[in-house]
């Protein structure tokens, strides 16, 4: 048994990333392939750019769950389950959603696709930090912090309330320009933070001045 625990530890980050990188490629060409097809993308007008805002967020959306994934599947090592496989293809189904969901009609709409995205990448990323926690190769990491209770997903919660309800009003007011507009810029700038936070574990995990400091 532990030979088994040890070949599926050494294998899963290549059969991980090749499932999830697939899948990112397919998210891309999706959007592109939208980009390319609405010619009204090119008319200058405020509904216009809000809608680039809305492409930028979803763009920046994908290239963020690919670092969420590489990332861990770099850092650590973990005994994968039957979990690992399925939340990919969950990911997926809500990017491909997302990118179809795109255009001024369906501000409301997209953004609850996007809450539900990031609730289900928050639930993932857990998944994987408190296995990887378990696990003894880890320590070097792990040990600098305490294990994460309730009150450190208050913000998560927060940004999947948030999300939820401004798509949800958007959804039923759909010409509150303002509305939507604000909502766009938000969460462009939560994705960039959730990219800037994610760049500094890396770089805390991987710097050399970091692990001697451990």
């Amino acid at each position: 048994m532990p030979t088994i625990r040890n070949r599926t530890k050494q294998h899963l980050p290549t059969v991980l990333l090749t499932l999830l990188s697939i899948i990112q490629a397919l998210a891309l060409e999706l959007l592109w392939t939208h980009i390319t097809e609405s010619h009204y993308l090119f008319e200058p007008s405020w509904l216009v750019a809000m809608y680039w805002t809305q492409i930028l967020a979803s763009f920046l959306g994908i290239v963020l769950i690919w670092i969420v994934y590489a990332s861990s599947a770099m850092r650590f090592r973990w005994v994968p389950r039957t979990s690992d496989s399925v939340f990919p293809f969950l990911v997926g189904i809500l990017q491909f959603s997302l990118v179809e969901a795109l255009g001024p009609d369906n501000f409301g709409y997209w953004l609850i696709n996007l809450s539900l995205l990031f609730g289900l990448m928050t639930l993932v990323d857990h998944s994987i930090m408190r296995r990887a926690r378990r696990d003894s190769e880890n320590d070097i990491y792990f040990r600098q912090f305490r294990p994460a209770t309730v009150h450190d997903f208050y913000p998560s919660i927060a940004i999947f309330i948030g999300l939820a309800i401004a798509g949800v009003y958007l959804w039923f007011s759909k010409d509150s320009v303002v509305v939507a507009a604000f909502a766009l810029l938000v969460t462009n700038g939560l994705i960039v933070w959730l990219l800037l936070k994610s760049a500094t574990y890396w770089d805390r995990s991987v710097s050399d001045e970091g692990l001697e400091n451990r």
